[in-house]
């Protein structure tokens, strides 16, 4: 019997452990590829999503900046102040709000069974910012437990049409029309909206133009429009915090330092008013 034991192979504690140590330096090294690949996918995947954002939202502007004082032959609306076909307001805070826009454009409604079988109507359609309203998971809660806003802004559009009847614009809840619409949330964690109104020679016009203002001349001189989108990443993005430039088109007075680990890209694109010619 003693010699049958003897002759049984097997492994030792010391052999047991080591072969433990081995597996769990092989698990670690393999955890730790594959949390750098999964941070790199992550990183591209936020960069390309705020970056699709961006260009999702300049996309839109464009082709209603585009559509900006189109008006259908034989159009009867009469037109006045309230139908200036771009009107740009600047911020006056950019802590507070970014650049709004008013876009003025004419459309046709069709039945072949009224009199008359065009009804011609004029739209107006607005882009402006509001501080956002989401809740700063990160940051120490408010009184009473509720988290404060991120800091950053929200984009909203409205349509509204226009009363022929009262001479102002309707309101878009009680109108009964289905193409117009109360002020719609389109895009969050935005850093800032610019909006520069260009003349046919190339020059900035300063003020942007209004009805009333001293470069009222221009107000259907306007060939492009300039626009500087500035998106934030949802959540942080670098390794390390510190101070990181937001940068702008053509004010360096709304150039920002902020201290944090967000990823922020700039989309700066040029939008053709090319129905403005044609009053």
């Amino acid at each position: 019997m003693r010699k049958k034991l003897s002759n049984i192979a097997g492994v030792t504690l010391i052999e047991i452990l080591i072969g433990i140590v081995i597996s769990v330096v092989m698990m670690a090294a393999m955890f730790t590829s594959y949390n750098v690949v999964n941070n790199s996918y992550s990183q591209v995947t936020d960069r390309a999503k705020i970056s699709s954002q961006g260009r999702d939202v300049i996309g839109m502007m464009m082709r209603d900046i585009r559509n900006a004082g189109y008006k259908y032959y034989g159009d009867n609306v009469k037109t006045n102040n309230e139908h200036a076909p771009i009107i740009i307001t600047k911020s006056s805070n950019f802590n507070n709000d970014c650049d709004k826009i008013d876009i003025v454009y004419g459309d046709v409604d069709y039945n072949k069974n009224k009199t008359p079988k065009y009804v011609y109507q004029r739209y107006k359609i607005t882009y402006h910012c509001e501080k956002s309203k989401l809740p700063n998971k990160n940051a120490k809660p408010l009184p009473g437990g509720k988290q404060p806003p991120i800091d950053a802004f929200a984009i909203y559009k409205t349509k509204v049409i226009w009363d022929k009847n009262a001479n102002n614009w309707k309101n878009p809840e009680t109108d009964g029309v289905d193409a117009t619409y109360k002020k719609q949330l389109i895009a969050d964690y935005i850093e800032d909206l610019v909006f520069i109104p260009i003349d046919e020679e190339g020059k900035i016009i300063n003020p942007p133009p209004t009805p009333t203002n001293a470069t009222k001349s221009k107000l259907y001189k306007i060939k492009t429009i300039d626009i500087a989108l500035t998106v934030r990443s949802t959540k942080n993005f670098f390794r390390n915090i510190k101070a990181r430039f937001q940068e702008t088109l053509n004010d360096q007075t709304r150039k920002k330092v902020k201290t944090d680990r967000y990823l922020r890209e700039s989309i700066v694109v040029t939008a053709h008013a090319r129905n403005l010619g044609m009053q």
